[in-house]
């Protein structure tokens, strides 16, 4: 919920930082965003569950299902990158608005899902007796 909030954050920021204007299309871009970063999350909370079934300790699965994970949400991410990319160049108006916010989105997402929560899992698995991790 914390790197949800602080990727749409960021998104806007980044967009106020350039002095973008948040259009009715660009509300989609970041719908689209924040639906991607969620995806990002329950794949990163699936893997840890399923090496935390194969007995692995709390920081070994933590370790292992940002590892697997991080190249899913990478791949997909760019996908979606060269497809927004694709309509920035060919786009007009409305089309490029959206197209600007959802790789903008991209890129804070990727960041809040991969660095941002890892750094919040590692905060809450610092102790090495922890036996459980409920997610």
């Amino acid at each position: 919920m914390i790197a949800l909030g602080a990727n749409v954050i960021l998104l806007l920021a980044v967009l106020a930082q350039f002095d973008l204007v948040l259009t009715l299309p660009g509300l989609a871009g970041v719908a689209l965003t924040v639906g991607m970063a969620v995806d990002a999350n329950v794949l990163i909370n699936e893997r840890i569950r399923e090496e935390l079934r194969k007995g692995r300790s709390v920081r070994a699965a933590v370790e292992a299902g940002y590892s697997i994970a991080t190249r899913t949400i990478v791949d997909s991410n760019m996908t979606t990158m060269i497809a927004g990319g694709i309509l920035l160049w060919f786009g007009t108006g409305p089309i490029k608005g959206f197209a600007i916010t959802l790789c903008i989105g991209i890129l804070t997402s990727v960041f809040t899902a991969l660095v941002m929560t890892h750094v919040i899992m590692e905060l809450m698995t610092r102790n090495p007796n922890r036996q459980k991790l409920s997610i």
